[in-house]
């Protein structure tokens, strides 16, 4: 009778897990994810199954079209750009494509070097991307200022006051560099890394291939000289950029599935199967997630700074800063980095991720913890850093072989060079991503130590 009540409560509890793991809609078909894992409580389904796969269908069909529309397109207008071009004949070919395609293979190069530097020593990386991306460029400044044209002149102002800002900006960061990087360090040793570099080094043929398939049709707008030119050339950095971004975030929903199933469950998923997941059934979301995730993180940004700037003043300019805080407070829960986190392993939508990320951070008093975080920071620096020495290749080579090109294959080679390091650098990222929700779901976890916490202690004595 024991033997058989104790065979009962077995299978009772065994058909509870799985009832809980379906509610939370783990459907990706490559984990093998134990019943017992217990899942966050925020994630409890409350929709119907129609309201399910509907929004399933349409995030898929997004993903979709996105693949397929997307990218026939705008190959399709590449073509047309780069034949229209060489028959034009109004484009020096030879001058004008050897330095931003040789620029893009540096860029390609030195964002993987970059990422295994920043892996093997996080220190002197940290530390390096703060101090070395403020006086590369101004070294950009002085190369356009040095070209001379109303053009580079405009933009060499810019650089040079970009380069002070980013100086100021690290002085007042540096007191912050050693917990960041004591995190980042434990961050990126709690899971070996299985197959990290080969997903890295596809990441970045990729991005090259693609970013040296829109080189072509610039060229071929260039050579246009019409005046639909800075349409088409807009059209094509516009994909370039949130092309760039699609690839970063599916790095970072592959990524933060790898390190948070190690750190909830210690379940070591390959990065290349996360990989084939993301592709199968995430774009939508990856899709909807380039959108709007960067542009809630420049308000959110920008509150910041300016809340920083205002103070305590009361005057009238700094008056709606608070205000504007508390806007951008509300719009980031929508669109966050922390969301793709839940989009990786539960397979939701992003905003309903991003929501579900940023609960969990204020039930545990986190919020404060990820407002100071200076990972954003550090990947930002590392893409402007890889983005000026792409950018001073380029401009310098035009600038010895044809004056008039330097200052647009300087302001290219900067654009495709800072995309390619944030994708190489989605890595270090999405460690450190899945490693605060991980942390914030169950503090008590056996994996975590004392970092974070005496890290929030300090920040309330802080501000006490």
């Amino acid at each position: 009778m024991a033997s058989l009540m104790e065979h009962s409560t077995s299978t009772t509890s065994i058909t509870n897990n799985k009832v809980q793991i379906q509610s939370h809609q783990l459907v990706l078909p490559s984990s093998s994810i134990p019943t017992k894992v217990q899942q966050p409580s925020i994630l409890t389904e409350t929709s119907t199954t129609t309201t399910i796969t509907a929004s399933r269908f349409m995030r898929r069909l997004l993903g979709f079209l996105f693949l397929l529309f997307h990218l026939i397109l705008i190959t399709a207008l590449v073509i047309f750009l780069a034949v229209q071009g060489l028959r034009s004949g109004h484009l020096h070919a030879t001058k004008w494509y050897p330095p931003l395609l040789t620029s893009t293979a540096c860029a390609a190069i030195l964002s993987s070097v970059w990422q295994w530097l920043a892996d093997i020593n996080t220190s002197k990386a940290f530390k390096a991307a703060f101090w070395v991306s403020p006086l590369l460029t101004c070294a950009i400044a002085l190369l356009l200022l040095t070209i001379g044209s109303s053009v580079s002149l405009g933009a060499g102002m810019a650089a040079l006051l970009c380069s002070v800002v980013l100086s100021l900006y690290g002085c007042w960061a540096s007191p912050r560099f050693d917990y960041a990087i004591r995190v980042l360090k434990i961050s990126n040793s709690a899971s070996p890394p299985p197959k990290a570099t080969s997903l890295v080094l596809l990441s970045m043929l990729v991005s090259f291939l693609y970013s040296c398939l829109l080189v072509i049709g610039i060229g071929g707008a260039r050579a246009l000289g019409t005046k639909f030119e800075a349409l088409f050339i807009s059209i094509i950095l516009l994909s370039l950029a949130w092309t760039m971004q699609v690839m970063r975030n599916t790095m970072m929903a592959s990524i933060t599935r790898v390190k948070y199933m190690y750190l909830v469950c210690g379940i070591d998923v390959d990065a290349h199967v996360a990989l084939r997941d993301t592709l199968w059934h995430l774009m939508g979301s990856v899709c909807i997630g380039s959108s709007l995730a960067p542009v809630l993180g420049l308000i959110w940004g920008s509150s910041r700074a300016m809340k920083l700037v205002a103070g305590d003043t009361d005057e009238f300019l700094f008056s709606c800063a608070n205000c504007y805080a508390g806007v951008a407070s509300t719009l980031v829960m929508y669109g966050n980095r922390w969301g793709f986190v839940y989009v990786g392993v539960y397979n939701r939508g992003f905003v309903q991720a991003s929501m579900d990320a940023w609960s969990v951070f204020r039930r545990t008093e986190l919020e404060m913890l990820i407002d100071s975080d200076l990972m954003g920071s550090f990947c930002f620096l590392s893409g402007v850093a890889v983005g000026a020495i792409c950018s001073l290749v380029s401009g310098s080579w035009a600038l010895a072989v044809h004056k008039s090109y330097a200052t647009e294959l300087s302001l290219y080679a900067f654009f495709i060079g800072y995309f390619m390091s944030r994708i190489a650098m989605a890595w270090q990222q999405a460690s450190l991503t899945a490693y605060y929700v991980a942390y914030a779901e169950n503090p008590q976890n056996s994996r975590f130590d004392s970092t974070i916490p005496s890290r929030i202690q300090e920040l309330r004595r802080v501000q006490a």
